[in-house]
C-alpha cells in the first residue's frame, strides 16, 4: 500500500505511514521549510503546561512532538495506531502506546491535557476521535489541536493550493521513503474544513470554550478548547 485515499480506511492510513516512518521527521522539516518545530513550540506553549500534568500526545508519529512537550516538564506519552512511526522514534525516550484514536486504551479522566498534531485530519471518524480524547481528559482539562487548515489571505490561499497539489509530491519524491502518500497529504489537506467549521465540530464532540489562532497565515490553525 502506497497511500491511503480519502476514506481513510484505518489499516491503510497505519499502512501508509509505516511507509514513510523511516525518512518523516526530514520530509516534515524540507516541505515545511523548517517550519514544523515552530509549530510544535506553538502547540507545547498553547497547552500551558505544568510539571504536574498528565500530558496525551495522540498520533504522535516518531515522538517528536512528544520530546517537545516534555520539554515542559509534565508527563508525557506517544500514542499512534502506526507502529512503525512509533518504531522510528524508538531512541526518543518517552513512553509510547500503540493506539487508535477512536478508541484509546485509557481509562476515563486519565489526563490533565491531550493534543493532536496533523493527525486528526487522518482519523476515519474524527468526530469519535474528539469525544474519545474528551473522555480520557479530566474536567477542566485542555486540548490542543494542531492541523493544516485554511490560509486566510485569498492570493495566498491560491498558491498553497498549487503548492500543495503540485510541489509538495514533486519535493517529497527527493526526500520522501513513499512520495506517493504526500499526493494522499494534499488531497486531504484540501478536503479538511476551516477553522470556523472545525471550531464547532470540536464543540459538538463535547469540549467548551473552542477558540483557535492561526499559523503561518493559516497554513496550520491551533483549536483550544476545554473539558467541561
Amino acid at each position: 500500500m502506497n497511500r491511503a485515499s480519502l476514506e481513510k480506511n484505518p489499516h491503510e492510513v497505519a499502512s501508509m505511514f509505516d511507509g514513510v516512518a523511516r525518512r518523516y521527521d526530514l520530509t516534515n522539516t524540507v516541505l515545511s521549510l523548517g517550519q514544523d518545530r515552530f509549530w510544535r513550540r506553538a502547540t507545547r506553549e498553547a497547552l500551558r503546561l505544568k510539571p504536574s500534568d498528565k500530558v496525551l500526545d495522540l498520533a504522535a508519529g516518531t515522538a517528536v512532538s512528544t520530546v517537545e512537550l516534555a520539554g515542559s516538564g509534565a508527563w508525557c506519552v506517544a500514542a499512534d495506531f502506526s507502529v512503525g512511526m512509533l518504531g522510528a522514534g524508538a531512541a526518543r525516550k518517552v513512553p509510547k502506546v500503540a493506539g487508535d484514536a477512536t478508541k484509546l486504551p485509557f481509562a476515563d479522566g486519565a489526563f490533565d491535557a491531550v493534543t493532536i498534531s496533523f493527525g486528526l485530519r487522518n482519523v476515519v471518524d474524527h468526530a469519535a476521535g474528539l469525544r474519545e480524547m474528551a473522555r480520557v481528559t479530566r474536567p477542566g482539562g485542555r486540548l490542543v489541536v494542531c492541523e493544516f487548515s485554511t490560509p486566510t489571505n485569498a492570493l495566498f490561499s491560491t498558491v498553497y493550493k498549487e503548492y500543495l497539489m503540485k510541489a509538495l509530491p514533486a519535493m517529497a519524491t527527493a526526500v520522501s521513503s513513499n512520495p506517493d502518500a504526500y499526493v494522499y497529504l494534499a488531497e486531504s489537506i484540501r478536503a479538511w474544513p476551516d477553522q470556523a467549521d472545525l471550531a464547532r465540530r470540536i464543540e459538538d464532540a463535547g469540549w467548551s470554550g473552542v477558540r483557535w489562532r492561526n499559523l503561518t497565515g493559516g497554513i496550520v490553525a491551533l483549536h483550544a478548547a476545554v473539558k467541561p
